[in-house]
């Protein structure tokens, strides 16, 4: 009977992929947009950041919904209101994203939650505190500024390379701004079962696992191996093939990850911590990035 069953779960989580990636071919990207990036202003600006996260996480993907957040159709929690948003706001079309209020044309169609250590300490902490173990490398870098990074999403007809590079201009520009000397954060794999996604997770394991310096590790009681597969044993290609293409870029930028995965039930993935120390994010990208 177990093994009917796992046929079954298999066969529907099968399909529910060939249904996303069929939506994805079928919705053509908008024309003639107009996009800008900058940082929330009013509260109404953060409640769309937190519809558009509800429309990205909820709807889209695999996170499960509390009673009160499928009654206000919102992606949010108590640390919003201690964060910095950034928005990618379309001016020309009406049609799709979050409709800003009192905007006729300006929709939130992208967002990243910024929380600068400062706000961090003087609050509840890290959002990622509770999946990793972070004061350890805060006290090791003491003279050193840090800013978490989290909730990233784009709506999917505007999930391209221009959309994220321009949240990403933005981000960079907030931090050379206010002189930030390292990012932190988890990065997501839409995964339920690590033995899935074993051979992304080996292949950061072996080859992006930050040295001692810049180790973060996941806590104890929610600690899962990344360590799968031997080295020799991954393909390179394939295992960057599966891997999320927020992380690809993160890796891009020359970021570390963490030691050990997480797995969050609340949004149906599985995490890794991200660190990128500002010195070390490769000089190509620095001048990309800086507008």
């Amino acid at each position: 009977m177990s093994k009917i069953t796992q046929k079954i779960k298999e066969y529907n989580s099968h399909n529910k992929n060939k249904i996303l990636n069929l939506r994805k071919r079928i919705i053509k990207e908008p024309q003639h947009i107009d996009l800008d990036a900058r940082l929330a202003k009013t509260k109404n600006e953060i409640k769309a950041a937190q519809q558009l996260r509800f429309k990205v996480f909820y709807k889209e993907l695999s996170a499960h919904p509390s009673i009160l957040t499928r009654f206000t159709r919102r992606d949010r929690d108590t640390f919003d209101k201690i964060c910095q948003h950034m928005l990618v706001i379309d001016k020309s079309n009406k049609k799709r994203g979050i409709l800003l209020i009192g905007k006729k044309k300006e929709n939130v169609v992208g967002t990243y939650r910024l929380l600068p250590q400062r706000d961090a300490e003087s609050n509840k902490g890290f959002y990622s505190q509770d999946e990793y173990d972070i004061k350890p490398l805060i006290e090791k870098h003491k003279e050193r500024k840090f800013l978490e990074l989290g909730r990233s999403c784009v709506l999917s007809s505007y999930r391209k390379k221009s959309t994220i590079e321009l949240l990403w201009q933005g981000v960079w520009k907030y931090i050379l701004e206010n002189n930030f000397d390292v990012m932190i954060g988890c990065a997501s794999f839409q995964a339920k079962d690590p033995e899935q996604i074993g051979m992304a997770l080996s292949f950061l394991h072996h080859y992006a696992l930050a040295p001692e310096e810049w180790r973060v590790k996941a806590k104890k009681n929610r600690y899962v191996n990344m360590n799968i597969m031997k080295k020799e044993e991954i393909d390179r290609k394939e295992a960057l093939k599966i891997m999320p293409p927020l992380i690809k870029g993160y890796l891009r930028l020359g970021a570390y990850v963490g030691d050990g995965a997480v797995i969050d039930k609340q949004f149906g993935t599985i995490d890794v911590f991200i660190v990128m120390p500002r010195e070390l994010i490769e000089k190509r990208f620095v001048d990309k990035f800086t507008i």
